[in-house]
């Protein structure tokens, strides 16, 4: 049984960081002007992916090594000089001391999520005919690309331009891979996966509006865990906003929720 602990919040946490660092990477391939990058110091991934990304902040910060002044001076100082705020994904496995620190220094909360998790298994075979999911070639990351960004905005078509962009990019990352599930033959589903050192991160999942409640996201689950098991994974984790819908219906697929997590912004930019 795989316990919610130190060790466990080491692995999610560092499997999140090289995922968004491997963003970041693939961004500054594939637009060589966005000044995309990241650092590795005192443990933690700090990762900047442009003013405003989501991707732009730090991942592991106090759980590999302990927490300190220097530390966070060193780790500012790469977000402030690029001009962007300085934000932080905090477990709670960096301790009382972490989060003390934090406080001192002007630090505020800014947002909860539940990071999930649970044991990889070989899935069973799909019975639903209408269903089909498989993993995309390059010929068809455009139409994987154009699935998810239609998925991601049907509520907020202003973003499209954005998730256009973000989704391109997710498409070419390495060890990353895409899947587009199709009910009838048409495409109505994308989702991705990130692997590192045995744990899946499952992310990116979306249906555009037509093509809801047919099963895709249960075929999509399926077909990713199923791809995590044959490339040797034995963890799968997810991130949800604590109290979603994306936490309860990963609950309702066998995920448990490892520890609730903290993002932290630096309020005052005087340092």
């Amino acid at each position: 049984m795989q316990f919610s602990d130190l060790a466990l919040s080491r692995r999610l946490e560092r499997a999140e960081g090289h995922a968004c660092a491997q963003f970041a990477d693939t961004r500054r391939r594939l637009f060589p002007d966005s000044s995309s990058e990241w650092m590795q110091f005192s443990g933690a991934y700090a990762v900047f992916d442009g003013i405003g990304s989501p991707v732009t902040q730090t991942f592991g910060l106090g759980i590999f090594e302990e927490l300190s002044g220097a530390s966070l001076d060193v780790i500012e100082r790469f977000f402030l000089d690029r001009g962007a705020q300085v934000d932080h994904e905090v477990s709670p496995y960096a301790g009382v001391a972490a989060l003390s620190l934090l406080c001192s220094r002007r630090y505020q909360p800014i947002e909860i999520s539940n990071v999930m998790y649970r044991p990889i298994e070989k899935p069973a075979d799909d019975d639903h005919p209408n269903v089909r999911v498989h993993v995309v070639g390059p010929d068809e990351a455009q139409l994987w690309t154009d699935t998810s960004a239609k998925g991601w905005t049907h509520e907020h078509p202003e973003l499209l331009g954005f998730f256009l962009q973000t989704t391109a990019i997710s498409a070419a990352r390495e060890q990353s891979p895409c899947f587009l599930a199709e009910f009838d033959g048409q495409p109505g589903a994308a989702g991705s996966l990130c692997i590192h050192k045995g744990v899946a991160l499952f992310a990116g999942a979306a249906s555009v509006p037509e093509m809801r409640r047919r099963g895709l996201q249960g075929a999509l689950l399926r077909e990713r865990m199923r791809y995590a098991f044959d490339h040797g994974c034995d963890l799968a984790m997810m991130v949800a906003a604590a109290g979603s819908d994306s936490q309860r219906n990963a609950e309702r697929r066998g995920f448990r929720i490892a520890y609730t997590r903290i993002k932290w912004r630096l309020t005052s930019n005087d340092r």
